[in-house]
C-alpha cells in the first residue's frame, strides 16, 4: 500500500486527491497540510482517521521536515498554490521522496535547480498539471528521442471571443467565471489572461528539457485534448479524456504502473473538438512568458512573481484587468541579468520582483 501525503488538501488538487485515496484501496493517507483552512483540515483529519496535520508552517523548513519525518510518505502530492509551493517541493525531493507536482511555480521559479535536486536524491517529479501529465505519458510511449514539437492546449478562458475593446472592462466577478474548470481564484484569473498557459510553457521547457521554440500553444475550448506531441515523422499524438483533474493525479500516484481505476471511461460520441490559434496581441502575458523563457531562469522567476502580485491586486480591485499585463511587462524590462545558482538566490530574485511590482501598483 502506497502512503500518500497531501499538501494543499483543501484546494482543488487536494480535494481530488482525497477522493482518489478514498476510492482506490491501493493508497493510504499519512498526512494532510492546509494553508489557513484549519477547521476544514481538522474535519478531513477526522474523516480519514489521519492525526498528522500541518497548517501554515509550510515556510518553516524545520517544521516541514518534522512533518515528513512523522508521516514517512512514499509520495507527496503538492497542490499548494503559488510560490509557497517551492520550498516544500525542494525538501520532499531532498528526502528522496517522489512528488506528484501540481505546483507549477516550483518548476517555473527553479526548474534547473529542482531537477538537479531530484536527480541527486534519486526522486521522481511526476507532473499533475493536466497538460504536463499528458505530455509526460505521451513521451513515455513515443520516446523523447522521437519528439519534434510539444503542443499545449488552452481552453482560452472566458474571454476567448471578447474583442480588444471588450477586454478593457473586465470585472473580477467575470474573470472568476471559468467556462470549463473549477479552480482557485489566482489560477482562474491566470487562465483568463493566458498567463497560466505561459507558466505551463515555461514549465514544459524545463520539465522535458526542450527548447522553447519546440513548444506551441493551441486554443481548444472543450478541454478534452489535454496536450499533443508531434513526432519527427510529422504525426500528432494526443491524450484525450474528460476535463477532470483526477486523471492526472491518479496517473502520478500509480506511476510507473497503468492501472484500472474507479474513474468513468470516456468516449468521443457526440463530442465536438475545435482548435484555434492564440491571440498573442490581445492576451500579451502568453508572449511575455515566451520572452522570459528565451531570456533565462531569472526572467521566468520575475514573470511569475510580478504576475502573482498583479493578480492579487486585481482581485483586491486595486488595478484593472489589463493592468496585470502592464505591470508584468514593466517588471520584466528592469535589469535582470544573473542566473540563480542556489535556491536562496531564487527566493532573493523572487522577492525583488515582488517588491518592484508592489511599488508599481
Amino acid at each position: 500500500m502506497k502512503k500518500v501525503l497531501v499538501l494543499g488538501c483543501t484546494g482543488s488538487i487536494g480535494t481530488n486527491s482525497l477522493d482518489i485515496i478514498e476510492n482506490e484501496k491501493e493508497f493510504t493517507l499519512c498526512g494532510l497540510q492546509a494553508h489557513s483552512s484549519e477547521k476544514k483540515l481538522l474535519e478531513l483529519g477526522q474523516k480519514f482517521n489521519c492525526p498528522t496535520l500541518l497548517t501554515s508552517k509550510i515556510k518553516d523548513s524545520n517544521a516541514f521536515q518534522d512533518f515528513l519525518d512523522k508521516t514517512k510518505p512514499d509520495i507527496v502530492v503538492n497542490g499548494i498554490a503559488g510560490s509557497a509551493g517551492l520550498l516544500p517541493s525542494k525538501i520532499v525531493l531532498e528526502n528522496g521522496i517522489d512528488i506528484a507536482l501540481a505546483n507549477k511555480e516550483t518548476i517555473v521559479m527553479a526548474g534547473p535547480l529542482i531537477k538537479e535536486c531530484a536527480k541527486k536524491h534519486k526522486a521522481n517529479i511526476l507532473p499533475v498539471d493536466s497538460e504536463h501529465s499528458a505530455i509526460f505519458c505521451l513521451l513515455n510511449q513515443l520516446g523523447k528521442e522521437n519528439l519534434d514539437k510539444i503542443i499545449i492546449t488552452a481552453s482560452g478562458g472566458p474571454f476567448r471571443n471578447y474583442s480588444k475593446e471588450e477586454l478593457k472592462n473586465i470585472s473580477v466577478e467575470k474573470a472568476l467565471n471559468h467556462p470549463t474548470w473549477k479552480m482557485g481564484k489566482k489560477i482562474t484569473i491566470d487562465s483568463s489572461t493566458l498567463a497560466n498557459k505561459g507558466l505551463e510553457v515555461i514549465e514544459a521547457m524545463y520539465l522535458f528539457d526542450t527548447d522553447i521554440s519546440n513548444i506551441e500553444v493551441i486554443v481548444h475550448p472543450q478541454s478534452i485534448v489535454h496536450s499533443l506531441v508531434r513526432s519527427k515523422d510529422g504525426m500528432l499524438y494526443a491524450q484525450i479524456s474528460k476535463p477532470d483533474m483526477k486523471h492526472p493525479i491518479i496517473n502520478a500516484l500509480y506511476w510507473p504502473e497503468n492501472r484500472y481505476n474507479y474513474l468513468k471511461k470516456f468516449d468521443l460520441f457526440d463530442k465536438e473538438l475545435t482548435f484555434f490559434k492564440p491571440r498573442f496581441d490581445d492576451f500579451p502575458l502568453l508572449q511575455y512568458a515566451y520572452d522570459s523563457a528565451k531570456l533565462g531562469n531569472t526572467h521566468t522567476i520575475v514573470f511569475n512573481a510580478a504576475n502573482e502580485i498583479a493578480v492579487n491586486a486585481f482581485l483586491d480591485k486595486k488595478i484593472s484587468y489589463q493592468d496585470i499585463a502592464k505591470i508584468v511587462k514593466e517588471v520584466l524590462v528592469k535589469d535582470w541579468k544573473d542566473l540563480p545558482k542556489s535556491f536562496e538566490e531564487v527566493f532573493e530574485i523572487d522577492n525583488q520582483a515582488r517588491n518592484y511590482a508592489k511599488e508599481l501598483i
